[in-house]
């Protein structure tokens, strides 16, 4: 018998999560306007769908002059949970909205968005940093009709130098005119600089933390890196958030 899609989604994510749990080393509710369906998010590392529609309404959607279109998604450390989120979110935002919306993989040194979306990987940022041509021809088309995926690529490696991180800047204001939202996915904040200059050419972060697993200290540091680089922090994701008491008691108050 054939498996419904959802299902084959569902497990894509759930590897997804898993692989980067493995590295070394949550406004009102808007109307979805769309009429497809977001994909589930495993339960483990991404927020519920009624959570990434907050998230997105409260980033995005809010009427304020400085709403900001390029966001960075970035954990305090690994196996936060950060790149399902990004993906979650991208697909949730998608789902609000009727402009192109883009999701960019930018964790170079541990790629896995195009696991999430089921895509191949054989060019994306990597190829865009080091060679010609417009960001669009290294786009991929997601199935929302408005909802696009930059992968990482195949030379994925650090984002080194100046040159780099000039060529980096450029590439991220290409995308601001191509898209009317970008979301990226970074490296952990507390291990690596990429998502440090990522925050620097963005409109803001999105810091991701994990219940009970991020220590308070990691979490500061995170922050203090990214506020002492001139990045603006938008807000903190807290994932993985246990109830010891049933979410329907909660609800009731």
């Amino acid at each position: 018998m054939r498996r419904h899609p959802l299902s084959r989604n569902f497990e894509l994510l759930q590897r997804a999560a898993k692989e980067e749990r493995g590295r070394p080393d949550s406004v009102p509710q808007a109307r979805v306007s769309r009429t497809y369906e977001m994909r589930p998010v495993p339960e483990a590392h991404a927020l519920s769908r009624e959570e990434l529609v907050k998230l997105v309404q409260f980033v995005f959607l809010l009427p304020r002059q400085d709403s900001p279109k390029v966001v960075v998604f970035a954990a305090a450390a690994s196996g936060n949970g950060c790149s399902s989120i990004c993906a979650g979110a991208a697909e949730a935002l998608a789902a609000q909205v009727e402009q192109p919306v883009c999701v960019v993989d930018s964790n170079l040194r541990y790629p896995s968005l195009h696991l999430c979306f089921d895509m191949e990987n054989r060019r994306g940022l990597c190829e865009a940093l080091s060679s010609e041509g417009p960001i669009r021809k290294y786009v991929r088309k997601l199935s929302a009709p408005n909802l696009w995926l930059l992968p990482s690529g195949l030379k994925s490696s650090p984002v080194s130098g100046t040159m780099s991180y000039t060529r980096l800047a450029a590439r991220i204001s290409e995308l601001r005119q191509e898209f009317s939202y970008v979301l990226m996915d970074s490296p952990p904040i507390n291990l690596f600089s990429d998502g440090i200059a990522l925050g620097q050419s963005a409109d803001g972060v999105i810091l991701v933390i994990s219940a009970n697993s991020t220590r308070r200290k990691a979490a500061r540091n995170a922050k203090d890196c990214l506020q002492g680089a001139g990045a603006r922090l938008l807000g903190v994701v807290l994932n993985n958030r246990t109830y010891p008491i049933p979410q329907a008691m909660y609800d009731r108050f």
